[in-house]
């Protein structure tokens, strides 16, 4: 059995008390190492490569004994000892978070230290108070292969600490959560049975450097484990592995070692090196001797996103004899990284960086991530067209860096430093000199261990702590120890300790600006379009300047999944809900639901706005001109840099008024990269009789030939459409005649007939309408004895807020239109040409004023004329509305929502380039957005030509309008879900900021829809999503509704099927 070895150590003792550091060495006490920042680790091993070996390990995951106490001072002294006595305690499983298991709660916090509001931060001292204590104890057994080998404990990850004993006597301690920590036990190991005994601290002094925003939670989060090595081995390995078939190994070895055979094997197992080499006979400060390969490969492969291709290298360490004492493997990626001409490049080519941010985060476990978990996350970026991911904020699971070798990502692997609670300025951790050691052991240790991975092109020193000399430092040794990646620092000075620009939440104007700035680093956004609720609008701008600057190279969005943590309830209708920061208690601190900025909902299905970073991540782009489409010719550009497009399929149809009339495909299309194609689909357009007046659309969908990495065979990668004719107007002939009508009390009411298609004849149906004299509003709507309108139609300038919209600074001025004050003006009935002529005139906020004119005709068709006008000069001092357009309710009964328009999932102004033009057939109940978090406005459909919401016999009303409009329909009232309608805001903690959407899932009546409603606005213009940001900013100017006269034309149609 192969194991992975991800640092592998010396042991002479005398050369490991030589490389601890001396301040460690001299204070060895558990009362004061937690809090001295000079004490990050005792005993433990120095770090080294990653690389698997043949040695087997024993896993110590499992059920552990385990106790919890409040705080330090609590805690057990001697739990340590074997003869204490754990019979009462509780049991925790390993990996595992206390906080999940019944041990405290999770603490989600932004930029505050989980101890914010109860103690006031004084680094390096943490609080004592709430600073939780975990104590695990497990027996083993020692393995009689063990016999004449050094053998070692291997603990993945300890939040914030931990300190180990082996049969009672204390071994080491170690800082740094999101790195493994190693030590020698072999000398406290007895034949027989043995007991293993952690402690493990909330907080310690380390905890200021692990200010993330993220879940806050202690435990052990990956695997812990025994292995064992022989006496002569390997211990450290790097590896030179460049494009152009440069390869290079330094071997660092113990005593023992006289030579080296290296083979290097392609994935059908054909050797393509084979070498030996002697090992040195001279000492490294280290007590290690090296051996050295060189060559110079022909015929490589390099290593890409687009083309992961690794070797295979075994190296056996030989002794005098020629005994293989030891062997080691890794896969190899021949690649190259270097900025040039303001660019990164990889392999020479300036990649694109489609990425996103990843916490390790799992929504049942919290920190602790399976390797079928990061597989079906890689495999969900891999559908979206994600190639690269920023390890957001510490390094990941060291099998997280071989899956994305393995299948293809580029990879930013950030050191865990963040002190962000402290702030930027003179606070910051980044220029206080007590805690330099703690800045460069975490980073050096990072590198040290991922160095020979290939899709790690680029290291960071940290995220949002501020800057100073301590990354300085980091920086400083970075390049001196690695100079084959360039080093990131968002929080540097351009030109400073970071050799890319990389800011966070750049504007599309800003980075315009910096492409045409004289700065000479490459410009890649480390953090962009924050994804928090229903977001990303204005995504498509971004990568629309993206691609028209050569300096400008992309970034990662914040980020790729919502954090929230699946949580059991018997409310609402459902058996769960996904929890957020405040969701646990009221003494904790908590930035709610902030931490839910994903691209993908928490159980890893997709949010609407994913489709937009599925389609504007793609890298075929296909286009053509009308009179070109129309006779199947398109043009087709390869954006990848280094695969052709022999790989896959194109399949097309062309679609008259959303119904297909062809279809067909085409194969071996072999585009070279970054390379442009005419392709002709084999027909025209002419040749399918008159098509005049009809919406034309083109659609093109690239599908694999074959199964590539994670994607089956048949996977769609990329996708466009081409207009070929918008098509005339639907709008319905309005029909001239008398129209009955009469007073009933407060009421107003018209009444006819319509004919329709039965199923064997024409047949006639009666209807009747009602407006409300009081209000003004259209109150009724009655076809074939049915009601189609619960609630009254009404103007509307407001939607339920978004996650995007109470963080924006405009907010509290646009918050008038969310439910503003209406006042009925006048109401009067006319007649025309026998027509009724209905005009209701509205003052709005005292600012505005709104006219509703209604025609309607004998065969119960409406025609509506809303506008927004001035009102005593006011109208142009009022703050930007959310929308403008009417709404109403419909029975739940009607429950399908059939349009012609973007589709299939939702859109909005400023996100709608994933959406394609057609007809669709839905339900009400599935337009909610289920997958927020949080319930905000969802569901609209914009660009739509026209739109019906119907029963299941197909009676209902629909809607159109001479201009293309937004509109509707869901299975909840704007009041229902809207969280400002609740009085929440971001920060409240209040049970109404609390609200879960799934815990809604009762009042929209899934299985019986006739008890719901179907809450129907319709719009002539809605304001766009925004996605800079969650604070601060609003969406771009292009995207919002300005207060100024607006007039547009709705007509509603009674429909029966």
């Amino acid at each position: 059995m192969r194991i992975k070895v991800f640092t592998c150590l010396a042991v002479l003792p005398a050369i490991l008390m030589a490389g601890m550091n001396a301040r460690a060495a001299a204070r060895n006490t558990s009362d004061t190492d937690w809090k001295d920042p000079a004490v990050f680790e005792r005993n433990r091993l120095p770090m080294r490569a990653a690389f698997h070996t043949d040695d087997g390990i024993l896993s110590l995951n499992g059920v552990w004994d385990f106790k919890w106490y409040e705080d330090i001072d609590s805690r057990a002294r001697d739990f340590y000892r074997t003869d204490f006595d754990d019979s009462s305690w509780g049991t925790m499983p390993v990996p595992g978070m206390w906080e999940l298991n019944g041990y405290g709660d999770p603490v989600y916090l932004n930029y505050y230290y989980a101890w914010h509001g109860h103690y006031e931060s004084n680094p390096p001292i943490p609080p004592v108070k709430d600073n939780h204590v975990g104590q695990y104890r497990r027996h083993f057994e020692w393995d009689d292969a063990w016999e004449k080998r050094d053998v070692f404990l291997c603990i993945g990850s300890a939040t914030s600490n931990v300190r180990v004993w082996i049969n009672g006597k204390e071994v080491g301690y170690s800082q740094d959560s999101k790195l493994d920590a190693r030590f020698d036990i072999g000398r406290y190991l007895v034949k027989g049975d043995n007991l293993i005994a952690l402690e493990i601290f909330r907080w310690c002094d380390g905890t200021y450097l692990e200010d993330q925003d993220f879940w806050r939670m202690s435990g052990l989060a990956r695997d812990t484990y025994i292995y064992s090595r022989p006496k002569a081995r390997v211990e450290d390995l790097r590896v030179k592995a460049e494009a152009d078939g440069e390869f290079g190994l330094s071997v660092k070895l113990s005593s023992g070692i006289r030579s080296i055979d290296v083979k290097l094997s392609d994935s059908e197992g054909n050797s393509v090196y084979q070498g030996s080499a002697a090992v040195s006979t001279r000492k490294d400060e280290e007590g290690l001797y090296e051996a050295v390969i060189s060559a110079r490969l022909d015929g490589i492969s390099p290593w890409s996103a687009e083309e992961p291709v690794l070797y295979a290298l075994e190296i056996s360490a030989r002794d005098s004899r020629g005994v293989a004492q030891d062997r080691v493997y890794e896969s190899v990626g021949f690649r190259t990284v270097v900025i040039e001409n303001r660019q990164l490049k990889v392999n020479g080519q300036p990649v694109l960086i489609k990425g996103v941010n990843r916490h390790e985060m799992d929504p049942y476990k919290g920190y602790v991530v399976s390797e079928a978990d990061m597989i079906r996350d890689l495999k969900i970026m891999k559908q979206l067209n994600i190639n690269a991911v920023r390890t957001c904020h510490y390094p990941d699971d060291p099998l997280w860096y071989e899956l994305c070798d393995r299948y293809g990502f580029y990879v930013i692997c950030e050191a865990n430093i963040e002190s962000h609670g402290m702030g930027y300025e003179e606070k910051t951790l980044a220029k206080d000199p007590a805690f330099e050691a703690a800045h460069l052991s975490r980073f050096q240790r990072m590198v040290r261990k991922e160095l020979n991975r290939p899709s790690i092109i680029i290291w960071s020193l940290g995220n949002e702590a501020g800057f100073g000399p301590n990354f300085e430092k980091c920086y400083n040794w970075g390049k001196a120890f690695d100079a084959s990646r360039p080093i990131q620092y968002e929080r540097a000075p351009y030109g400073v300790c970071s050799d890319i620009a990389c800011p966070m939440y750049a504007t599309p104007d800003y980075c315009s600006e910096f492409a045409e700035s004289a700065t000479t680093l490459p410009f890649i956004q480390c953090e962009y379009a924050h994804a928090h609720g229903n977001s990303m609008g204005g995504f498509k701008d971004y990568w629309d300047i993206y691609r028209s600057h050569p300096e400008l190279q992309g970034g990662f969005i914040w980020d790729f999944q919502d954090q929230a943590l699946s949580w059991p309830t018997d409310k609402g209708g459902t058996d769960h809900f996904f929890a957020v920061g405040g969701d646990f208690n009221d003494y904790d601190p908590s930035d709610n639901s902030f931490n839910s900025n994903g691209v993908i909902a928490a159980d890893r299905s997709l949010h609407p706005h994913a489709y937009e970073v599925a389609y504007q991540y793609r890298s075929i782009h296909c286009s053509a001109d009308a009179a070109s489409a129309a006779k199947g010719r398109i043009k087709v550009y390869n954006e990848n840099f280094f695969i052709d497009l022999s790989r896959y399929i194109l399949d097309w149809d062309l679609t008259a008024e959303g119904e297909i009339v062809l279809s067909g495909c085409r194969q071996g299309i072999d585009i070279a990269p970054l390379c442009s194609g005419e392709v002709d689909l084999g027909f025209d357009l002419a040749s399918l009789g008159d098509m005049r007046g009809k919406a034309l659309r083109l659609n093109l969908s690239w599908r694999l030939a074959r199964r590539d990495g994670l994607l089956q065979a048949g996977s769609q990668v990329a996708y466009d459409q081409i207009v070929i004719c918008e098509g005339d107007s639907v709008v319905p002939q309005l029909r001239s005649g008398e129209v009955e009508s009469c007073e009933d009390g407060d009421m107003l009411r018209f009444c006819g007939s319509t004919a329709y298609d039965g199923c064997a004849a024409p047949r006639v149906a009666e209807w009747s309408l009602a407006f409300d004299r009081e209000s003004g509003a259209l109150c009724s709507y009655v076809l074939a004895g049915r009601e189609l309108i619960l609630e009254p139609l009404m103007p509307c300038f407001g939607r339920a807020v978004t996650e995007n919209d109470l963080g924006s600074r405009r907010y509290k001025g646009m918050k008038q239109w969310l439910y503003p004050h209406i006042v009925k003006e006048s109401f009067s009935c006319t007649r025309e040409d026998g027509l009724g002529k209905v005009r209701v005139s509205y003052i709005v906020n005292e600012a505005a004023r709104v006219v509703m004119e209604y025609s309607i005709h004998p065969d119960g068709v409406l025609s509506l004329s809303e506008s927004l006008e001035d009102y005593e000069g006011r109208l142009a001092a009022q703050p930007d509305l959310f929308r403008f357009g009417v709404e109403f309710t419909m029975p739940g009964s009607c429950n399908t929502l059939d349009f012609y328009g973007k589709g299939p999932h939702e859109s909005y102004c400023d996100r709608k380039s994933s959406n394609l033009d057609g007809r669709y057939v839905q339900s009400v109940y599935d337009q909610f957005d289920w997958t927020a978090v949080r319930p905000q406005e969802c569901g609209t459909h914009v660009d739509l030509r026209w739109m019906s919401v119907l029963d299941d016999d197909g009676c209902g009303l629909n809607f159109t309008s001479e201009a293309l409009f937004s509109g509707s329909a869901l299975p909840l009232t704007r009041r229902q879900f809207d969280l400002n309608a609740r009085g929440a805001d971001r920060r409240d903690k209040s049970p109404q900021a609390r609200a879960h959407t799934l815990e809604l899932k009762s009042l929209a009546h899934r299985d019986d829809r006739s008890n719901g409603v179907s809450h129907i606005n319709l719009d002539c213009v809605q304001q766009g999503l925004g996605g800079i940001t969650s604070w601060g900013t609003s969406p771009l100017e292009k995207d919002r509704v300005k207060a100024e006269p607006r007039q547009w034309t709705l007509v509603i149609a009674p429909v029966l099927n």
